[in-house]
């Protein structure tokens, strides 16, 4: 017989939004880092995000000892800020508990850089975040996806697949912000921070 494994009991106390775009065709794009991140951690908990709720496929899984929303939002990346609002609107939870896993194109493939709270940083994802929710508290995880070639145009290069040889230092960037994530969810932010930054 096929047992569900068990949902965490109550409401949820933290919210995992990881930013992409929803579409086949942007899958394994370097916008996408932060879907493919949600994707691992799903695996690695042996849940799968495929409710559709708050705008975004999603799922809950005790993570850090708490009930934690994990989502992918399915509003576009320009427009995350009204799935993850929503869902932190429903819940209440505040935006210290609500981390964002996202791409950042001045890093090198591979690195990671987790902040408690900040800017933007051009990112259009996490803009409209800031801008629906009034806040910049947000801790957010983001993994590096290569500095863009001056050929190319931005939009362009971060819809752009990585190439093959890219594929190993992406793996493990992924695996250490599903790390990060538990880490931080646990309430170990700076022990986040110096493993991974």
């Amino acid at each position: 017989m096929f047992f569900k494994k068990k949902e965490p009991l109550g409401a949820a106390e933290f919210i995992i939004a990881g930013l992409g775009n929803p579409d086949r065709k942007y899958e394994n794009t370097r916008h996408n880092a932060g879907f493919m991140t949600i994707d691992l951690l799903c695996e690695q908990l042996g849940v799968r995000a495929d409710r559709i709720k708050y705008k975004s496929l999603c799922t809950t899984a005790a993570i850090g000892g708490k009930k934690t929303l994990l989502m992918k939002p399915s509003t576009y990346m320009n427009n995350s800020g009204l799935a993850v609002k929503e869902a932190m609107s429903f819940f209440k939870i505040p935006p210290e508990n609500t981390i964002i896993i996202l791409d950042d194109i001045s890093l090198d493939v591979g690195r990671l850089r987790i902040r408690r709270k900040g800017s933007d940083g051009g990112h259009n994802g996490m803009k409209n975040i800031i801008y629906l929710s009034g806040s910049d508290q947000f801790p957010r995880i983001k993994i590096g996806v290569g500095k863009k070639p001056e050929q190319w145009d931005l939009a362009d290069w971060v819809l752009s697949p990585f190439t093959s040889t890219e594929q190993k230092a992406l793996s493990e960037a992924l695996a250490n912000a599903c790390e990060a994530v538990k880490l931080i969810a646990a309430g170990q932010t700076d022990k986040a921070m110096n493993l991974y930054n």
